[in-house]
């Protein structure tokens, strides 16, 4: 799936810490959401216990992760929030800007 340039560049500096911080501190899987214009997105192997905000329009998240994952309403992991077990996924009408894996 191609992301577009702001996301891209949003998750730049995300990829570069997933590959320096190796499997062990990875949610190991893919994490995929819908953005703008119904288009899908995905992160392989995002980082644990770190709060990533989205750059975009972000909904109907699908954990394909090894570990649970929490996305939140609002940015920094704050607001109503919907838990995802490993194979879990949410209707298109949950939305949300921010997302932790494996949350404590």
């Amino acid at each position: 799936m191609r992301l577009c340039r702001p996301l891209a560049v949003a998750l730049g500096g995300l990829a570069l810490s997933v590959l320096t911080m190796g499997p062990a501190a990875a949610a190991q899987g893919t994490f995929v959401w819908v953005g703008p214009k119904g288009k899908a997105y995905a992160i392989q192997n995002p980082p644990d216990r770190k709060c990533l905000g989205m750059a975009q329009e972000a909904r109907g998240p699908q954990n394909a992760t090894k570990k649970a994952l929490v996305v939140y309403a609002k940015p920094k992991c704050k607001g109503a929030s919907h838990r995802l077990a490993p194979g879990q996924s949410a209707s298109g009408s949950v939305h949300f800007a921010s997302v932790i894996f494996n949350p404590r």
